[in-house]
């Protein structure tokens, strides 16, 4: 099954794992709920996962279908910054992660990796774990960004893309006042003080991920 919100990236897809015999795609698309209508109804094997969605992020709907279906093997297949989000893709219950640019040469095996049991990730991003397990007390590049929890990235990554505090609860299920508490700690966590940069910070954020 292909989660994915971009139509032509899904055909790219479809069209790649065709060429092997032993891999078939069963169902697609775009949204979370229907992600999760699909996975019911036609019980596949391995779901590909984007990180964006149209009605919210895959993150999200990883930790859904690994509560729902704990046999679905999953692999993330996303632009975003695999030294940040792969970690946490994995924590979540993926078992794999894939950058987009290396779906056409890697992502058959990455496939097959993951249907026989095993995590898929690239080489810099393994080593990265393990020098993090080594030196887990010394601060790394980017640290502000990796301190943050899976919800409060997820509360970054909204307001990047420019939805409202009202949004952003509608869309996690949240209250108001809970993703305003999100926010004062992000602000906290990267030394921000105003809600403008905030916005600013999380927008740059965001356009360095596409």
């Amino acid at each position: 099954m292909i989660v994915d919100d971009h139509p032509l990236v899904r055909e790219g897809l479809k069209g790649v794992i065709s060429e092997a015999a032993d891999l078939t795609v069963c169902g697609e698309t775009g949204k979370i709920r229907e992600a999760q209508d699909l996975a019911r109804e036609l019980n596949p094997d391995i779901a590909i996962i984007d990180l964006s969605l149209e009605d919210g992020n895959g993150l999200e709907l990883i930790r859904r279908l690994k509560s729902r279906y704990p046999e679905l093997r999953m692999l993330v297949c996303s632009m975003r910054d695999e030294s940040l989000f792969a970690e946490r893709a994995i924590n979540s219950g993926a078992h794999g992660y894939i950058n987009k640019h290396e779906v056409a040469g890697h992502v058959i095996d990455a496939l097959r990796q993951v249907l026989a049991g095993k995590i898929y990730l690239s080489p810099d991003v393994v080593e990265r774990i393990i020098t993090g397990f080594a030196h887990q007390k010394q601060p790394t590049a980017g640290s502000s960004i990796d301190e943050l929890s899976n919800r409060e990235l997820e509360v970054f990554w909204l307001i990047g893309q420019g939805r409202s505090t009202t949004e952003i609860a509608k869309q996690l299920s949240l209250s108001v006042k809970t993703v305003e508490t999100h926010r004062e700690k992000i602000k906290r966590k990267l030394g921000l003080t105003s809600a403008g940069q905030l916005m600013r910070h999380a927008v740059q954020w965001d356009l360095e991920q596409r």
